[in-house]
């Protein structure tokens, strides 16, 4: 693949500029959005999508997230749009909600992962939106990182992750929510959750009945198509074996105890860190620090080289289910109930 010297830039008009040109021309960028950083590309050109799936190394049967900036723009990419689908984007966008919708023919089978349809959401981020609104079409934008590996929150985890591979990254500081969006599909009279975020079910069933899908929770098989990013390969993985431990902190501690060696670490709650003698970092009290911190905290267990990770389980309800859902694709599924 083409080389860049990647510029790291900061979110000046004349950055947004630059970046618009080069999305423009068919390139491939890292934006901020409220989420994560993603890999933004022109939605419609088949050329700069297989430029995303060559920068981040990514499975060509992954579905890749349309950004749009307009309510109009949904009506250019989806053919049919319920009428819950409105009521959720206006109560939720601009917002970390992504509804999959049947696609016209103007999105290329390369941008669905080879599926009818497409995941389209409005990022609540006003770099984001500006890019978007100057490009004049909408955009691509998976995660910015290595495939399988934790997603970025931060332009400097971008640039650690793909300095070469694509010409620039735009610094608009670290990601508030820091997991990537709520999916959701709609059957019948329901909505589906086909990944959990910070928009949770007892968000989105104010507005209707609400089914978790079995991929959130469940390893689906090889062969399944997956309707969602993040549902079917490992991901957010550092290099360490992650194992998550569902227990109360003494038999946690004990578990650790056990089967400490050279390497291992301990991801707590902050509140739990006086108590643990064992290396550790700490990733909040609240699932929403929890679900900011995460990814940073992977990475950083990179940084230290861990060898042996175990992380406290998160709760499994509101936003803890999005913190459980990554942290259950990290550890390859391996969760110890203790």
């Amino acid at each position: 693949m083409a080389l860049y010297n990647t510029r790291l830039l900061g979110n000046s008009e004349e950055s947004i500029s630059y970046c618009v040109e080069l999305i423009n021309n068919g390139e491939v960028i890292g934006i901020p959005t409220e989420t994560v950083y993603g890999l933004a590309g022109d939605a419609l050109n088949p050329a700069a999508i297989y430029k995303i799936f060559e920068a981040k190394g990514r499975p060509q049967d992954n579905p890749l997230i349309v950004h749009i900036s307009k309510m109009s723009m949904l009506e250019e990419i989806a053919c049919y749009i319920p009428d819950i689908a409105y009521t959720l984007a206006d109560n939720f966008w601009p917002g970390p909600l992504t509804m999959v919708l049947p696609k016209k023919d103007i999105i290329p089978l390369q941008t669905s992962g080879g599926l009818d349809t497409v995941g389209i959401r409005m990022p609540a981020n006003s770099i984001a939106l500006k890019i978007i609104s100057q490009c004049k079409k909408p955009l691509a934008a998976p995660s910015a990182n290595i495939s399988g590996a934790p997603s970025p929150t931060t332009a400097k985890h971008v640039y650690n992750d793909l300095n070469g591979k694509i010409p620039a990254i735009i610094d608009g500081g670290a990601c508030m929510v820091g997991v990537e969006s709520t999916v959701i599909s709609f059957e019948d009279n329901s909505i589906r959750i086909l990944r959990p975020g910070m928009i949770s079910e007892e968000d989105l069933k104010k507005y209707a009945p609400v089914i978790i899908d079995k991929g959130v929770n469940e390893k689906i098989h090889e062969n399944e198509k997956a309707l969602s990013p993040g549902m079917k390969y490992k991901h957010y993985s550092p290099k360490a074996e992650v194992y998550v431990i569902d227990g109360e902190l003494v038999a946690f501690n004990n578990y650790v105890r056990n089967n400490f060696e050279e390497g291992t670490f301990c991801v707590v709650f902050d509140k739990d860190s006086s108590l643990i003698d064992f290396p550790h970092l700490t990733y909040g009290n609240s699932s929403e620090e929890n679900a900011r911190q995460l990814f940073d905290k992977l990475r950083e267990l990179d940084d230290i080289g861990a060898k042996t990770v175990y992380f406290r389980c998160p709760l499994k309800d509101g936003v803890g289910l999005a913190v459980y859902n990554r942290l259950l694709r990290a550890a390859g599924f391996e969760v110890i109930k203790l």
